[in-house]
């Protein structure tokens, strides 16, 4: 399983394209090749990099909706809306697409941020309003309401 970690500060050049930092290049390594999907998020004005081993398994699960539900239908448009297959250049650049670059209102300054196996593109104006804004977040109860019910394993 793939767990990544760390917030990374980056630059976006003026063709969309951000360098991959050398510590998440390294968390990457094992399935650097595989190539990524990068999508709109569904719930915040930013991106997703999902690597394609973690994209594969994503898709095995929306596969089994059933698509003569509307619901399954709506939530399959959404989730899908803006997927583009992308891999790392010869520099180690990641290329974002327009539309995705518009969608995240990404200007030169952004933030890669992982969370676990996906990681999540900001533009870091936006990204550091999101953080100062949870100071208004009850964080213990948070903790309590997602984790909480999580049985604990034994090593």
């Amino acid at each position: 399983m793939l767990t990544l970690f760390g917030g990374h500060d980056c630059t976006l050049d003026a063709k969309g394209r951000v360098l991959i930092p050398g510590a998440l290049k390294k968390q990457l390594t094992p399935i650097l090749n595989e190539g990524f999907i990068i999508k709109r998020s569904m719930f915040q004005q930013c991106l997703e990099l999902y690597p394609m081993p973690v994209w594969n398994k994503q898709m095995r699960q929306i596969n089994k909706l059933n698509r003569f539900i509307k619901k399954n239908i709506d939530f399959i448009r959404l989730f899908m809306a803006g997927v583009h297959q992308v891999e790392l250049d010869g520099a180690g650049r990641l290329q974002i697409p327009r539309d995705l670059v518009l969608f995240a209102e990404l200007k030169a300054d952004i933030v890669l941020s992982s969370q676990t196996e996906i990681i999540e593109i900001w533009d870091k104006v936006k990204y550091e309003a999101l953080n100062s804004s949870s100071e208004d977040i009850d964080k213990e109860q948070l903790a309590q309401d997602v984790m909480g019910n999580i049985p604990v394993e034994d090593d």
